[in-house]
């Protein structure tokens, strides 16, 4: 294999946002569970963001301390992906969930992937090939018929939940396009912990310190509240940014919109909630447009992977 190439398969990077969009889905549900039970989506942006940053740095601390270490230059972007793009999207998503359906909110956050194309496009002067373009109208398409978005009646809803609803597509847009940027010198699990830690630290300043954790809670509320913390938020955030690592932030995006489709499947599996014809299709059409991204497997040379392989490559021979 040429040396300037990654380790790592960009089919990987698939794998990687299927799996984080299947965890995000249980995490829709089970965050709604919660706000049924009277906790707000502050307490929960609070709970989720502090047992997520505390986890990962236990672990990186014990497995591997090296992955802590940060320059003093890039404080700031670290402080602005952690407030803005962590903390931003953690409370506008909740906070939609709280107010209008699940699926509205889904669908409304993945408008996500437009944002980022056109981020690609404008911005950074890429190049959408065609499969990419139909993968984009597909997957937005299929996310809209799969979430019903054609019996919601938008309109009649809290048009709070509406607006945070768009904002968490700024925000996730944002935050996959600038986390992009971060790994181009850092591994994904050193951007996540220190968007997650800047992200705890803004809003346990926003919301009375760790206030969510002086709550008597039920037993099975506190195995939700872990789930959503680990594997709600740790383990498929840090996906998603080992997904972008390899595909970028335009294909991880759209792959992502796989998201309802396993949120209907559960639906299916444990409300015996049966999807409609058009529900099939959108699924049908989200699947199609993910295979479609991967007929072409070729290395992106602007992969954050990519671009760290090369400049450790040039610094050696430096």
């Amino acid at each position: 294999m040429n040396s300037n190439k990654p380790s790592k398969i960009p089919r990987q990077g698939y794998v990687y946002v299927v799996l984080a969009a299947i965890l995000w889905a249980i995490s829709g549900s089970a965050a709604k569970f919660l706000f049924n039970n009277g906790i707000t989506p502050f307490q929960l942006v609070q709970l989720r963001l502090t047992i997520s940053a505390v986890s990962l740095f236990f672990f990186l601390f014990i497995h591997n301390p090296k992955m802590l270490k940060i320059s003093r230059h890039d404080i700031v972007y670290f402080i602005v992906l952690g407030v803005v793009g962590m903390a931003g999207v953690q409370f506008t998503y909740l906070f939609a969930i709280s107010r209008i359906h699940v699926a509205a909110a889904i669908l409304l956050q993945y408008l996500a992937p437009i944002l980022i194309a056109l981020h690609s496009v404008i911005f950074s002067r890429d190049r959408l090939n065609s499969m990419t373009c139909f993968a984009l109208i597909g997957a937005t398409t299929g996310c809209y018929l799969v979430v019903g978005a054609y019996n919601l009646e938008i309109l009649s809803m809290n048009l709070a939940g509406i607006v945070s609803g768009l904002l968490s597509a700024v925000t996730f847009a944002w935050y996959s396009v600038h986390g992009e940027y971060g790994m181009r010198r850092y591994n994904p699990w050193t951007v996540l912990f220190y968007a997650l830690f800047f992200a705890v630290i803004v809003w346990n300043i926003l919301h009375p310190p760790l206030e969510a954790f002086t709550h008597a809670y039920a037993f099975v509320e506190w195995g939700w509240i872990l789930y959503i913390g680990i594997f709600g938020t740790l383990l498929p955030f840090g996906l998603y940014l080992e997904g972008i690592n390899l595909i970028r932030s335009t294909r991880a995006s759209i792959t992502a919109t796989i998201e309802p489709i396993t949120a209907g499947v559960f639906s299916y599996v444990f409300l015996n909630e049966i999807m409609e014809g058009l529900q099939i299709l959108g699924a049908m059409l989200v699947v199609t447009s993910i295979i479609l991204l991967q007929l072409k497997q070729e290395y992106d040379e602007k992969a954050p992977e990519v671009i760290r392989v090369q400049t450790r490559r040039e610094s050696k021979e430096y």
